[in-house]
């Protein structure tokens, strides 16, 4: 991946302008996706901005290879960004260290909204493979009731996914991952 991509932050997206760079991003390690494209493949000419996830924008940030700028053109500060997630994100700090720890195990971590989870992982990426499991995570003091086990259990196999449970113990991920029974 070339160095120092760039993006906007506006409301509540972080948009990827030039065309470009939003294939490139994708194309080399899945960040962000097309406005407007559910399922992009990695052959596909992009011909809109892409958007990228919170998640997926401070990482880069930290790995040096994205520059965040406000919606005035104000390049923002890694702190600033982080503020700015903290607004948007309950726990997002929590869900943070989840997503860096699986991505440097090279897995690839997309937002989970549409299967009802925190994240959705893959192991070759989306286009490639159905994602085999889908995240969400358990804060430390929250309690989850048997119909809220049953519950997530029934949306994951529904969806055709493993469940997983992460859990931020001592600033560690700790996982408890549910595989789908198959007949």
């Amino acid at each position: 991946m070339s160095p120092k991509f760039k993006a906007q932050f506006l409301g509540n997206r972080i948009v990827v302008w030039d065309i470009k760079q939003g294939e490139a991003l994708y194309k080399n390690g899945f960040f962000g996706k097309p406005i407007g494209v559910r399922k992009p493949q990695l052959d596909d000419e992009f011909r809109d901005p892409s958007e990228i996830s919170f998640f997926e924008g401070l990482y880069l940030i930290e790995k040096k290879k994205l520059d965040i700028f406000d919606e005035k053109g104000v390049l923002l500060s890694k702190s600033s960004f982080h503020e700015r997630c903290l607004e948007k994100y309950s726990n997002f700090n929590n869900k943070m260290i989840v997503y860096k720890h699986l991505r440097k195990k090279g897995y690839i971590v997309r937002p989970g909204l549409k299967f009802g989870a925190d994240f959705a992982i893959y192991i070759k990426g989306p286009g490639l493979e159905h994602s085999p499991y889908v995240v969400q995570l358990i804060e430390k003091d929250e309690k989850l009731d048997q119909i809220g086990l049953v519950r997530a259990g029934r949306l994951a196999t529904t969806v055709g996914k493993n469940l997983v449970f992460a859990s931020i113990i001592k600033k560690k991920p700790h996982f408890f991952v549910f595989n789908r029974y198959k007949p």
